[in-house]
């Protein structure tokens, strides 16, 4: 039984992260700037004016809309794009690696070239993104800081739940195989929620 528990507790911990709508990548980060051109100046996405917090992607890699956060902290809203972004020329041509020539390429925008270039040289080429699309939240660390005091946690409780089933007297006619499921509730409410987030339909075949 101590087994079976554990089991159902680190599927409870894995199974936001199979649903979840966040990712990491790497990326190669060049910056581009206001134009002359004013309809240059119009977001790809819904022709909103660019303003700095822009920055153009790969839709097909990372959905418009979707915030990226840097490695620095500072956070843009993908909303437009470009030929060089969607053939990665950058990561092509400057990755020192295969991780880096097989990057995807983010292009930040600034209104100004000054404050572009300045941007650029005080930041590395590459950078791991955090991407987080748009209808999702992102998610707190453990409270104890590990993932092992979360598991130790979530493990307590259940213990303690079927500890006061079995000390229940009303209770006591439960067979073995019905109160084995009783960690199971908690692991479909969490998918329920899941799929009910996503906005999925709740029906099975």
């Amino acid at each position: 039984m101590k087994q079976f528990i554990t089991a159902i507790t680190l599927t409870l911990l894995f199974i936001p992260a199979v649903f979840a709508r966040e990712q990491t990548v790497l990326a190669r980060v060049t910056v581009y700037w206001a134009s002359r051109d004013s309809q240059q100046q119009r977001a790809a996405y819904n022709g909103a004016r660019l303003r700095p917090g822009h920055c153009a992607v790969d839709p097909d890699r990372i959905p418009y809309g979707s915030k990226v956060i840097f490695s620095d902290g500072a956070e843009c809203k993908a909303i437009d794009t470009g030929p060089a972004v969607v053939s990665r020329q950058a990561a092509r041509l400057s990755g020192r690696n295969v991780a880096q020539r097989d990057a995807i390429v983010v292009d930040r925008y600034f209104e100004t070239k000054e404050e572009a270039l300045a941007w650029a040289d005080t930041h590395p080429h590459f950078m791991t993104l955090q991407v987080v699309t748009p209808g999702s939240k992102k998610r707190p660390l453990p409270e104890h800081g590990t993932m092992l005091a979360q598991i130790k946690a979530t493990s307590n409780t259940t213990a303690e739940t079927i500890a006061a089933v079995q000390a229940s007297p009303g209770l006591q006619t439960l067979d073995a195989s019905a109160l084995a499921l009783l960690p199971l509730i908690p692991l479909w409410w969490a998918v329920r929620r899941r799929i009910v987030r996503l906005g999925l339909p709740l029906r099975f075949a």
